[in-house]
């Protein structure tokens, strides 16, 4: 039985799709940062990838921080300082696992897509709950940035 074959005997699942419109924006954990997560990892898919938008206001920061997961921004709109170089649209990050994220500024706010996965070295998790869909946003200092 060649490939083909195999395939069509056990049919691969649909792609689940899902459209910005229909989520609403959440308070993440830095300041002047809301996030739309159309994916995330959940107890019926726990290695479904984090992946959405990230929306920027104008003069907002995160500070250096370290995942084990992996991940990759894209630059929609604004204009990022990160770890003191400054870019714009078109622009694609790929932080491998494990990484570290320099500090990010912006002056201009902005938007970007983020998807983050599981690390494929690490097995390192993106995690959702109490970082992407917070009531309320803590203080900079009290948030942990070693993982």
């Amino acid at each position: 039985m060649d490939a083909t074959q195999q395939r069509n005997d056990r049919p691969d699942p649909p792609p689940t799709v899902r459209h910005v419109d229909d989520i609403e924006w959440e308070t993440i954990r830095w300041p002047g940062e809301t996030g739309k997560m159309l994916f995330h990892p959940r107890p019926e898919n726990p290695t479904e990838p984090h992946a959405g938008l990230l929306r920027f206001e104008k003069g907002p920061y995160h500070p250096w921080h370290r995942h084990d997961f992996a991940q990759v921004w894209y630059v929609l709109e604004g204009e990022f300082t990160v770890g003191g170089r400054t870019h714009g649209p078109g622009t694609m990050f790929f932080h491998g696992d494990p990484h570290c994220e320099e500090e990010l500024h912006t002056s201009t706010g902005g938007l970007m897509v983020i998807v983050q996965y599981p690390g494929p070295t690490t097995g390192g998790r993106p995690i959702y709950d109490k970082r992407f869909n917070m009531e309320q946003r803590r203080e900079v200092a009290k948030e942990r940035t070693d993982v």
